[in-house]
Parts: C-alpha cells; structure tokens; sequence
C-alpha cells in the first residue's frame, strides 16, 4: 500500500511539473550557467546603482538633518557649498507673517591635519628644520558653522554639546568621517581631547557627532559662528549658506512659502524636500553620475545577451519537442508563454544570490568609504523589475527561432 502511494505521488508530481520548470532543469549545468549569468547581471547593476547612491545621495546629508521647515538659498547658486546670500534676507525673511524664526548656517571648507602626523612630527634636533616648514599634506573637511544660541541641526549628539561650541578653537568632529582625516574619534576617545591643525590655525576637538562622509567630502565638523569668523575671516559672517526658518503652529507652510517668494527677489524658498532634489539634481549634471548610469545600462545588456544565449540553446535543443505540440494545435503564443516562464523562473532563480552579493558589497563598500549605504528598497525593486524584463526580452529574441519553425521541416 505504502509504495503505491508513492508510486502515485511520483507520478502525481511528474504530471503536474510546470513545462517550463522541466525545461530547465533538464540540464543541471546549462540552468547554472544561466543563474550565475543573471546573477551577475544584477551584482553589476547593482553595484552600479549602488556607487552611484555613494555619489549622489550623501549629497543631502546637511539638508535632511537641520531642523525647520522652510530653507533659504541664494538664487544664483545651483547648490548651496558654493553660493550664499546677504544675511540681511534673514532678517527681512523673520518679519513675514507666518514665519516664528530665522536661523543661518554656515557652510565652507578647511584644510585639515591629520593629528597624526603631528605627533609623528619631527623635532628641531631631530630634522635640523624650522617645524613650520615641514608639508602636513592636509585634507579638505566641510565646515558647518551656526549661532550656538540658535541651534540648527536635528541632532540630539550636536544639541547636547551645543555649549562645548563656545570654547575657542573648538569644534565637533564627524565620527563617520573618512580615514584620510586621522583616528579622530579614537584618540577623542582615549584621551579626551584632540589637537590638530586646520587653515593653518591650532584646533581643537571638544566633542563627537555623527552624520556622514560623501563622494565630495571626506568629513563633516561643526563649529560656532565666531570661530569659523576667527578661522575664515569675519567677512564670512555677513553672508548665509542657508537660512532655516521656523513656521509658526498655525501657520499653512504653502502659503508662508508664496509670502516669502514675493517679498524676497533674490533667494530661493525651498522645502526640505525641494532642498535635497535641488543638491541631487546638481550633482546628477557631473560626468560621475552618467558614467555610472551607462554600466547599469552595461549590466542589463550583459544579462539579456547571457540569458538569451541560454533560452536559446534551449528552444534549438528542444525544437522536435516544441514542434510536436505545435502540430498537435499549440499556438505560437502558447510556447512563447512557456519560454516566458522559464525566463521568469531564471529571472528569480538568479535575482536571490545577486542580491545577497551585492549587499555584501553593499557592506563592503560602506566600510572602505564610510559614506552612507542602504540597501534601499525601491533600488531592489528597480532592480528586480529590470531583471524580469531583461529575461522577458532574451525570452522573446530566442523564440524568432521557434515561431518559424515548421513540424513538417522538423519531421
């Protein structure tokens, strides 16, 4: 009784087996191939994507961490690192109804040291030089400068250390900045204190935060508005990077926004989100990004080449097969359907290891860089979409071969 069951099991399952699963799985080898083919497909476009999430959305780090509502820019400036405005449009900016408080931050670039070498630095009686003269080779670190009585970021690690802002010289450094920029954090956190070299002046770093380093800059530190005026001159203070506004409770934020684009000609009045794709749009005009763009368009043509290649080595060898039910009154769109599903199957079968690789690499990648990266999920739908639609297309180039074919010829 038990090996009856059994037998009708087997042949339960062999009956109901998809055509196009048997297909495949008919070759053990060739359906490796193909899944490693497709598999490879989605690491290269996924590492696309993701180098090109490295490039392009660090960039917005700055905006999605201040607080307010409403963000002015100078209208002349595509990107707020290079532009500023007059900082008396803030204070024309806090008069408009609606508006509870203008706030402005400070952004600019220093030459940092890497403390390191400083304390790797030779003595006089060692080198038999003036100190002064020796090259520290320093890095370029954003500096972000604000009011300490007007805090401007929604950072709790920054709010906290606000006061530590006040002490000459002194600045908070990014956690996450990149390597080049010196064991900051580790020598914060041993000794308590650190002391290096930017612009040329002795610094110091009182506290420690984290937000990020990008593609363009290797880290970010934060300091009050007098020191930075005391690093970059005190001129710097008369004009704005940004201005952060604050709306009142009550207050409609689309209409404070068309009060603010009325009564101010020459900045640009912007929502946190109209910020961040303003920095992305200006970054996606460099040649990175359509270098980047063009390999994932790379990888999609190398996964429907290889794919193609496979279903189509399958239709060739199957061509008897798929003649005999054609003559038994199968239509073209009937097989086609079938290779469809193998392509299908290929696309997920090939999708699951692509996309733990690549989240390795994701990994991978955030460790050497210390940028920012997620494995998003719209760039893994993105990517799964463009898989399904790759094999769809090799499945469709492979059955010109089938859909011509004659069971006559065949026989």
């Amino acid at each position: 009784m038990k090996l009856y069951f059994l037998k009708s099991l087997r042949s339960f399952l062999q009956v109901n087996k998809p055509l196009a699963w048997s297909q495949l799985s008919h070759n053990k080898v060739r359906l490796a191939v193909a899944m490693t083919g497709v598999a490879f497909s989605n690491i290269l476009i996924f590492t696309q994507l993701g180098l090109r999430a490295l490039l392009f959305d660090g960039i917005t780090l700055v905006p999605q961490n201040l607080k307010g509502d409403l963000f002015l820019t100078s209208a002349y400036s595509p990107t707020i690192d290079f532009g500023s405005f007059p900082r008396i449009f803030l204070y024309k900016a806090a008069a408009v109804e609606g508006v509870a408080s203008a706030s402005p931050l400070y952004i600019g670039t220093g030459n940092w040291v890497n403390p390191e070498l400083i304390l790797k630095q030779p003595t006089i009686s060692e080198d038999k030089k003036d100190p002064k003269k020796v090259n520290f080779f320093p890095n370029r670190v954003r500096i972000l400068a604000f009011n300490p009585v007007q805090p401007v970021f929604d950072l709790p690690e920054v709010n906290q250390q606000v006061d530590l802002l006040k002490i000459p010289g002194g600045l908070l450094f990014d956690r996450l900045s990149q390597s080049q920029l010196g064991p900051v954090s580790q020598i914060y956190d041993r000794v308590g204190h650190v002391t290096t070299i930017m612009d040329k002046r002795r610094t110091s770093v009182v506290g420690l935060f984290s937000m990020g380093s990008t593609f363009f800059h290797k880290g970010h530190v934060i300091m009050s508005d007098w020191n930075y005026a005391a690093f970059q001159g005190q001129s710097k203070l008369k004009n704005v990077s940004v201005g952060i506004l604050t709306i009142e409770p009550d207050a409609d934020i689309e209409q404070v926004q068309q009060r603010l684009k009325s009564s101010l000609k020459d900045v640009t009045v912007l929502t946190r989100s109209e910020l961040m794709e303003a920095e992305q749009n200006f970054r996606a005009q460099f040649p990175e990004g359509k270098i980047l763009n063009f390999g994932a368009v790379v990888g999609f043509i190398v996964g429907v080449v290889i794919v193609y290649q496979v279903l189509y080595a399958d239709v060739s060898d199957h061509l008897p097969e798929y003649a005999t039910l054609k003559a038994m009154g199968y239509s073209d769109v009937s097989l086609l359907r079938v290779v469809l599903t193998e392509a299908a199957i290929l696309a997920i079968l090939g999708f699951i290891p692509g996309f733990f690789t690549s989240y390795g690499m994701y990994s991978l990648l955030v460790a050497i860089t210390r940028i920012p990266l997620v494995m998003r999920a719209d760039i893994v739908l993105q990517v799964f979409l463009l898989t399904l639609t790759m094999c769809a297309i090799s499945a469709a180039i492979a059955t010109n071969k089938l859909r011509s074919a004659d069971p006559a010829d065949v026989f």
